[in-house]
């Protein structure tokens, strides 16, 4: 018997696309796998990014809240601080003092109010802000008593501010007074001279180059300069003789610009007495705790009032900038 196989035909073309077919649906269920475990590890990620930047907010929100928003206790002393010069581009402007000042003050909890001062003066404009926004506070809440405690110096602007509390307390080293209005700069004419440099200067106004470093002063110029620093300086003099009243002894040093320290100053009636902020909310307040409304300068804030001061500097180019008067 003879016995045959059946022989099949086999087709090349389909074999070969059967072997293709498998390696894309391997492809393809490989992508998928891979899209899935990227898919997963992304959700990982944004995940820990949210529990990340949740945490940065709950250290951040009790940084900006006064204490008193998150404490339940009694009465307390407000603290404001007054730190370096007095200017509307940095963190001792008006803007920021008094948005300080109105939450102690406006705060229930509130027991008195500690000026923290350490400052050597700055804008007589900013310095009057503040002054002027301490007193209407005073007469908004008159339970609430205002004390200016002063570090390491409390001069010109600074005493400016300070002259609006009810009492002033220093340390014995402390630096006080400074009560006077100065404008300065330079002169380059004959700087000019020796370089051959030849100054070009067009204004539209008689007096617009008013004390211009590179030309000569002009007695006219000076003048009128001295007149303007002496109405600020009596300005600055009615407003402490106002602040201390008869405390202030009869020493005509006083207004002269000339500072003393602190021991010297209780003496010259220019200060109440000696003590820190800690012994002035526990001793003469009457609340130990302390609770902090000194406003912070927000990033964004900050950069706006950078790119502010960028456009001021460019048109001061145009319309003449002059060295104001300061208090320092």
């Amino acid at each position: 018997m003879i016995f045959r196989r059946d022989k099949r035909s086999i087709d090349p073309e389909s074999e070969s696309s059967g072997w293709e077919r498998r390696l894309l649906s391997d492809l393809a269920q490989a992508s998928l796998r891979e899209q899935r475990r990227a898919r997963r590890w992304g959700i990982f990620f944004k995940s820990l990014t949210f529990i990340y930047l949740g945490v940065l907010v709950l250290l951040w929100i009790p940084d900006k809240l006064p204490q008193s928003a998150l404490k339940k206790g009694g009465e307390h002393t407000a603290l404001v601080e007054i730190k370096g010069v007095i200017s509307s581009e940095t963190d001792a402007s008006a803007d920021t003092v008094v948005s300080g000042l109105r939450k102690a003050f406006k705060d229930s909890k509130t027991k008195g109010v500690i000026l923290r001062i350490n400052s050597p003066g700055g804008s007589p404009v900013q310095a009057g802000y503040i002054n002027d926004e301490i007193r209407r506070l005073k007469d908004k809440y008159p339970k609430i008593p205002v004390y200016a405690v002063v570090a390491d110096i409390c001069a010109s602007g600074g005493y400016y501010i300070a002259v609006a509390a009810d009492e002033i307390y220093v340390d014995k080293a402390s630096i006080v007074g400074s009560i006077g209005v100065l404008m300065n700069g330079f002169g380059f004419v004959d700087s000019l001279d020796k370089l051959g440099i030849e100054r070009r200067l067009l204004t539209a106004g008689e007096n617009k180059a008013l004390f211009d470093p590179f030309s000569p002063v002009k007695e006219h110029d000076k003048t009128h300069l001295q007149g303007m620093l002496e109405k600020i300086h009596q300005q600055f003099i009615e407003t402490v003789k106002r602040g201390r009243g008869d405390r202030l002894a009869a020493d005509p040093q006083i207004f002269s610009g000339l500072f003393w320290t602190g021991e010297e100053s209780v003496t010259l009636g220019l200060a109440d007495g000696m003590g820190s902020s800690s012994y002035v909310a526990r001793e003469i307040i009457g609340a130990e705790e302390i609770v902090d409304f000194t406003m912070e300068e927000d990033l964004l804030e900050r950069l706006a009032q950078r790119m502010g001061a960028g456009v001021t500097s460019g048109l001061s180019g145009i319309f003449g900038a002059a060295s104001l008067p300061a208090l320092h």
